[in-house]
């Protein structure tokens, strides 16, 4: 069976959560493989009602092992709280995965995303204000922490030495704002390392395992391919790619054939957007600047743009 990766064709909200949550049931493996706290949905089921965040989808069910990918950056307080009001109601997540590879959100990630966006002004992106862009940025930049760093003590702290290093003179110098807590910063994630430690390993192995037993996998991911990096309404988008198949795949190593689900609404309802061109129509909006009122699909990505290299269905 295929690897299936589910993949919204609009900015997010077409309601991808109730597939999800269908081809979870059938799914021994799902793997939520971008994005951060920025996104997730409520799941309703006979155990009760769940909002998540982090956690994938496929934590209700028994017989499934549910990996966060190394694509995912990770505040690790949300995801600890998360995972205590899971247990709290009842479900077991000891069949819950970090990889030792995924980036953590960090205290100075979520400040530099809320003073850049407070700097930028009436040209600001329109961000959670939750570090998911910096984090990425400083994955790219070479400059991050991951997971594994959380439950290696001496490794922790010699990162967080040099990174601080280079944060502290940004918000200093740049932002004029107070430096973040060498000695505060490292027990704190000290401890977020200890809490999650049974939760973070390798788990590139435990993925290729289930590819030669050919068992069913989802990858569960977030927002939609109009939020892509390189596909959507740039510079309106999200700091991940979730609108391309090939890069789910590349999100969490693994090399095998995948059959791209994309969500679309028909006809494309009016959708909140912030654009940077004169809309057709005005309204009072809660979060965004302008309602654009599109007509039909032909504002959805070009299918190549969702597919990458493989082949789609839906």
């Amino acid at each position: 069976m295929p690897v299936v990766a589910l993949i919204g064709g609009q900015w997010g909200d077409e309601g991808k959560g109730h597939i999800v949550d269908c081809l979870a049931e059938q799914a021994r493996m799902v793997i939520r493989y971008g994005g951060g706290n920025n996104a997730g949905h409520t799941v309703t089921n006979d155990k009760g009602i769940f909002k998540l965040h982090l956690v994938p989808s496929g934590i209700f069910n028994a017989n499934t092992v549910n990996i966060i990918g190394n694509g995912v950056v990770i505040d690790p307080e949300v995801l600890i709280e998360e995972i205590d009001t899971l247990k709290q109601q009842g479900i077991d997540t000891t069949r819950l995965m970090v990889s030792d590879r995924a980036h953590i959100v960090m205290p100075y990630h979520v400040k530099q995303d809320q003073l850049q966006e407070q700097d930028l002004g009436q040209n600001k992106i329109g961000t959670t204000g939750r570090g998911i862009g910096p984090a990425y940025a400083d994955k790219m930049y070479r400059l991050g922490i991951r997971a594994g760093d959380l439950v290696q003590d001496e490794t922790l702290l010699r990162r967080l030495r040099v990174v601080l290093n280079e944060k502290n003179r940004l918000l200093t110098k740049l932002y004029e704002t107070r430096p973040i807590e060498l000695h505060k910063t490292y027990l704190k994630f000290l401890e977020y390392g200890r809490s999650l430690s049974h939760h973070i390993s390798d788990t590139h192995g435990i993925v290729h395992q289930a590819l030669e037993r050919d068992l069913p996998i989802l990858l569960e991911g977030a927002q939609g391919a109009l939020l892509d990096i390189d596909h959507g309404t740039y510079p309106y988008v999200t700091s991940s790619p979730p609108g391309t198949a090939e890069r789910a795949r590349a999100a969490v190593s693994l090399h095998h054939a995948l059959i791209a689900y994309s969500v679309y609404l028909k006809p494309i309802p009016p959708v909140w957007v912030r654009v940077p061109f004169q809309p057709r129509s005005m309204g009072k909006l809660p979060m965004c600047c302008a309602r654009l009122v599109l007509p039909g699909p032909k504002w959805a990505p070009p299918l190549a743009a969702i597919a990458g290299s493989v082949g789609l269905m839906g």
